[in-house]
């Protein structure tokens, strides 16, 4: 209870923490899913790897793609990941702006 109550009190925390298990899920899925294209298993949709990614799980999808050397050389799959990416940290930075227009603003300035 403690736990939650801390994560509760600190969204940087919850964020983190979010992140973090998204992350090893992800990083999971890709060692779940190399595996099975080596050995001819069926495979994890492409669309589960995105949608896991745009949730969060991101760095550990480029983890699992540098470490298994997976889904590295497909370049419509590189680039909806990027998108993913870019998408995941848009939401975050609107949860902690709070108003997408300041947002494209802080975006504007910083380019």
């Amino acid at each position: 209870m403690y736990v939650l109550n801390t994560l509760a009190e600190n969204s940087a925390l919850l964020v983190a923490a979010i992140y973090v298990a998204l992350s090893l899920s992800t990083f999971t899925l890709y060692y779940f899913d190399k595996s099975a294209a080596r050995s001819g298993r069926r495979r994890i949709r492409e669309r589960t790897l995105h949608i896991f990614s745009v949730l969060g799980g991101w760095p550990g999808a480029l983890a699992g793609q540098q470490l298994f050397r997976h889904k590295t050389r497909k370049q419509p799959f590189r680039f909806l990941f990027w998108c993913s990416v870019c998408v995941n940290l848009v939401i975050v930075g609107w949860f902690y702006v709070g108003d997408i227009s300041t947002l494209a603003s802080w975006i504007n300035e910083t380019l």
